[in-house]
């Protein structure tokens, strides 16, 4: 492996171990500590249908793909296996402590063979009232072949074993989670709280499904596919882009298995006609784990009553710029204002869009949507906008990641209010954050921007930390109508002279920018990069910061997840420190700020450093002119930095061995938040 550049797979995987670290912390919350674990199965899940997915594919071109990536897929394959059955073995042991501290406090998870009398009843009357009715298991006969798994779900395997000749009979069942909750709690005993499983419901009636066949036993063990989840979209001109999204969608569900989990319990020949049927090979992915699977399923634990086993619920601060009753375009007019999410609530925004709906001098909104939410009020101002007359545009993006579906219903469901829907840019993601509002006054056009690094969706903005500018500076507001007109005509290029567009221009911006720093270190003037990212994996800017770095220039990085960059290496990166934040809420904020001679510059970004989102994505970069709002992005980069410089000190038996130094901080977010707290609070 390069020393000077760590695979993104590799990497990723010490971020999920992070998340295993906040899982093991006894400064979390009981119950919050259960849910780290779910976070870090969904995540390993989706980086099973993606990454793994993709670096399979590329094992298919041999030598041409070490050129492709800079490095060996099929070696990199062989190390995510070890690197996971590593952390598989280390989420487990955690599982199993965290039961016992559950146990101490008289709460019980048990499976259908310690039930009481009452509960065995009332396991009874759900299984009876609920749960049958979902239950169609599949018989695997000798010629069998599989029906098409379920990507991600859980199924058991049941042996049905008569003893006399010693005959067996193998089944599969879904677990219908998707349907039904994974966790049922149980009738109390005294002070004692019980919680049980939908599969060991399902086991126990088992019996009551397969009463049609002789049998003396009957064995259920839990196993899991992952598919490849990437789509395939064909360049056939005669269709349309949402068939070919659709099609893709379809042939998802069919997807090259990536990934097999079953119990360690399951006998030896069971396992074998499974592999066989799912014609696995050496260099699958096989991983043998315990009786359950689908941990992400903890992170919709039931409460059990108890406020100390959550973290205590964080109020979202009003912004002190926006006041309930009067106008927020009034209010973008007179200054900039930053909303930072979680923390201010994601309702201003949503406010905005209902004032610019029923304003008579709004002439038009425009938006780019990439994930929306379930209930998405920001779809509902916009069909509002138009049935009061406003011209209202939404680029609506197909290819987000496994929300493809619910963008082609959600984009239905607009053009058929009358909405113009845009369906991205061929051959590009839109990814940007871009919303615009046109309001005309006596003949003059006034416009108002609204400029994020997340999505505007109400439901991650609760727990997602993001920006969002709200502005009506013509330097922006000016250059974001020519973002819009770009998405229109996809052939017009505008010059920008304030806002930085991938895949055009941020690349030469970025270089621009770190050449200024390494000019001014060299000078001997000060000098330095803080940036705090999602991801950084793209090789040509990593070598940039390591000559910033060999030419003193001081580099301080807080990246949540990939991190391909190698920090202190003597002569080469010693100059770079870097740690990233895993704490109660998900941190995908990207800002950027250059020393630039002491005359400071700062960015929000919603691209991350990685070569898709630099060439192969619309991305917006864009440049915080207000000296109040740099102060504050500056301040929670500071808090959150220090944060973990201290967690350094104090535990580093907890750092990050493959990456970065430092353990995470629980309380850095709580920090940031009163932070925000104070500079909303209104002073006498």
């Amino acid at each position: 492996m390069n020393k000077t550049y760590i695979p993104k797979e590799i990497s990723w995987l010490s971020f999920n171990e992070r998340v295993l670290q906040e899982a093991e912390n006894k400064e979390v919350p009981l119950i919050e500590r259960f849910k780290f674990l779910g976070i870090y199965s969904n995540n390993l899940d989706e980086y099973f249908r993606v990454r793994v997915a993709t670096l399979k594919r590329l094992t298919q071109f041999e030598s041409k793909s070490k050129e492709i990536l800079g490095y060996s897929p099929k070696n990199t394959l062989k190390k995510i296996h070890e690197i996971v059955l590593e952390q598989s073995t280390r989420f487990e042991k955690i599982y199993s402590s965290l039961l016992t501290e559950l146990k101490k406090h008289k709460i019980h998870i048990i499976n259908e063979k310690e039930l009481n009398a009452d509960q065995d009843g009332f396991v009874r009357e759900y299984f009876t009232r609920e749960v049958r009715s979902r239950l169609m298991p599949f018989l695997i006969e000798k010629d069998s072949n599989l029906p098409n798994l379920t990507d991600d779900a859980i199924y058991l395997a049941i042996n049905l074993v008569k003893k006399a000749g010693q005959k067996t009979r193998t089944a599969l069942l879904e677990v219908p989670s998707g349907v039904l909750p994974r966790f049922t709690v149980l009738p109390e005993t005294g002070e004692d709280r019980y919680v049980i499983f939908l599969d060991d419901i399902i086991r126990w009636g088992l019996k009551d499904i397969f009463f049609l066949f002789d049998f003396d036993e009957i064995y259920a063990y839990t196993i899991k596919l992952t598919r490849d989840a990437e789509l395939d979209i064909a360049e056939d001109i005669s269709e349309s882009y949402i068939d070919k999204i659709s099609r893709s969608l379809q042939q998802r569900r069919h997807g090259a298995p990536v990934r097999f989990i079953y119990d360690r319990e399951m006998p030896r020949e069971m396992l074998k006609i499974l592999t066989k049927l799912f014609k696995f090979g050496p260099d699958d992915v096989i991983i043998p784990s315990n009786r359950y699977h689908n941990f992400k399923d903890f992170v919709q634990f039931p409460y059990l009553g108890r406020k100390k086993f959550y973290f205590a619920p964080l109020k979202p601060v009003p912004h002190r710029d926006i006041q309930p009753g009067k106008s927020i375009l009034s209010a973008i007019k007179k200054k900039d204002i930053m909303l930072f999410f979680p923390y201010n609530p994601f309702d201003h925004f949503i406010d905005l869009l209902r004032e610019a709906s029923i304003d008579p001098l709004v002439t038009s909104i425009q938006i780019t949507l990439y994930r929306l939410a379930r209930n998405s009020s920001v779809i509902n101002a916009l069909m509002n906008a138009v049935r009061n007359g406003k011209k209202v545009t939404t680029v609506v993006e197909l290819q987000a990641r496994f929300d493809e579906e619910a963008n082609i219903l959600w984009g239905n469901k607009l053009t058929e209010e009358g909405v113009k829907v845009i369906y991205g840019v061929p051959g590009l993601k839109v990814h940007s954050k871009l919303c615009l509002i046109t309001r005309i006054k006596n003949d003059i056009s006034y416009r108002y921007a609204a400029i994020g690094t997340g999505n505007f969706n109400e439901d991650t903005a609760k727990i997602y930390t993001d920006h969002l500018l709200l502005t009506s500076n013509k330097k922006i507001t000016n250059e974001v109508f020519k973002a819009f007109n770009f998405f229109n005509v996809n052939y017009r290029k505008d010059n920008y002279y304030h806002l930085v567009l991938s895949p055009f221009f941020l690349r030469n911006k970025l270089t621009l920018l770190i050449d200024n720093e390494i000019k001014n270190a060299k000078a001997g003037e000060k000098a330095f990069i803080y940036l705090k990212l999602n991801n950084i994996t793209d090789n040509e800017i990593i070598n940039h910061l390591y000559e910033a770095s060999t030419a003193g220039v001081v580099i301080r990085l807080i990246v949540r997840g990939m991190f391909s960059l190698v920090t202190g290496v003597k002569e080469l990166s010693e100059n770079i420190k870097a740690t990233g934040i895993v704490d109660r809420f998900l941190e995908p904020t990207r800002f950027m700020i250059f020393c630039n001679g002491c005359n400071e510059e700062y960015y929000i970004s919603s691209a991350d450093l990685m070569s898709r989102n630099i060439d192969h994505r619309i991305e917006v970069t864009c440049p915080i002119f207000d000296r109040g709002i740099r102060s504050e992005l500056k301040k929670i980069f500071e808090i959150q930095w220090s944060d973990n410089a201290k967690a350094r000190k104090l535990d580093p038996s907890l750092s990050n061995k493959m990456v970065r130094q430092g353990k995470p901080i629980v309380h850095s977010q709580i920090e940031v938040y009163n932070f925000v707290k104070k500079i909303n609070t209104p002073t006498d």
